[in-house]
């Protein structure tokens, strides 16, 4: 991971949610959970642990990561 990358995928410490976008960085499948971890101040793994839960504890979880990703915007390209 290069630095700028890096320094773009600090977290904050409050709730940014109208510049919610997914995480060019940090992600495992999609980067919803890593833009989830990057615009709030709940670590990206902790997001990870809920949906991954919510799936084994009737299915909802899978759902609603689908759904946020197709309507969560892309990462804005760094400059």
């Amino acid at each position: 991971m290069d630095e700028s990358c890096k320094h773009a995928c600090e977290p904050e410490t409050t709730w940014n949610l109208r510049a919610l976008r997914k995480s060019s960085c940090d992600k495992k499948i999609a980067g919803v959970c890593g833009g989830f971890g990057e615009y709030s101040p709940v670590p990206s793994w902790l997001w990870r642990v809920a949906f991954i839960s919510s799936v084994f504890l009737g299915g909802l979880g899978l759902i609603i990561y689908i759904i946020l990703w197709i309507s969560m915007p892309a990462a804005k390209p760094s400059a």
